[in-house]
């Protein structure tokens, strides 16, 4: 990563803080950005900041936990006043692909259950549209042969993830089959169908969820909608 892609990263996550309230639980995303985002919130925690965090992922629990940012989870939380996290893609419209890091399954339930979904990116993310992309999609290991056949007929190449020689397994203990599709023109209608298969547990396409998308890059912080 660059110094000047960090340094964006750092800019969007640093703004992202300012919609925090006090008093509140915050959904806390997954990936370097949100990384970030965590360093500054730690900060602002020790000046006095008071929030729970409901964390996507086992590393983002890990980190917010070495950086004493307070956690907690749904059986004690009503309600998740807002989330941030960040995404692989974004297009004009706000859909979003997300799932990189394999934590697609728990970001989903968390920007679901979160009043207001922020998103926080350098511009390097945005698209003009989802073309010649990559959406992983979680599935039930037992299901990856006819999962994987299904989505060939649906028009792309899914490649089963893999750490090196081992498969990769999400937090959740399933597999991911990364999925290269030529095209998407309709995000949600593609995530329905994905869903439509049996043995599919969730996709990354993020379609109509984001209520903000911060974008940072060298000029500045735009801010969508």
């Amino acid at each position: 990563m660059s110094d000047s892609t960090n340094k964006n990263k750092r800019h969007a996550g640093k703004e992202a803080i300012t919609y925090i309230k006090q008093d509140t639980v915050i959904g806390l995303g997954s990936g370097s950005t949100v990384n970030l985002m965590l360093k500054e919130l730690h900060t602002e925690t020790q000046k006095g900041l008071n929030i729970s965090g409901i964390p996507t992922s086992l590393k983002t629990e890990k980190l917010a936990h070495d950086l004493k940012i307070p956690l907690t989870n749904f059986e004690n939380a009503a309600a998740i006043d807002l989330a941030i996290d960040g995404a692989d893609l974004v297009d004009p419209n706000l859909n979003l692909i997300k799932g990189g890091g394999g934590s697609l399954l728990r970001e989903k339930v968390v920007a679901a259950a979160a009043k207001r979904l922020i998103i926080i990116v350098d511009s390097s993310k945005t698209v003009a549209q989802f073309e010649h992309v990559t959406v992983p999609v979680e599935i039930v290991p037992f299901a990856q042969i006819p999962v994987a056949e299904q989505i060939k007929k649906m028009g792309a190449k899914p490649v089963l993830r893999k750490n090196g020689d081992t498969v990769f397994a999400s937090d959740n203990h399933n597999y991911i089959l990364d999925c290269e599709f030529p095209i998407i023109q309709d995000p949600a209608r593609m995530h329905a169908s994905l869903k439509a298969i049996v043995g599919v547990v969730e996709t990354g396409i993020f379609a109509r969820m984001a209520d903000a998308v911060i974008i940072a890059d060298e000029d500045g912080i735009q801010i969508k909608p």
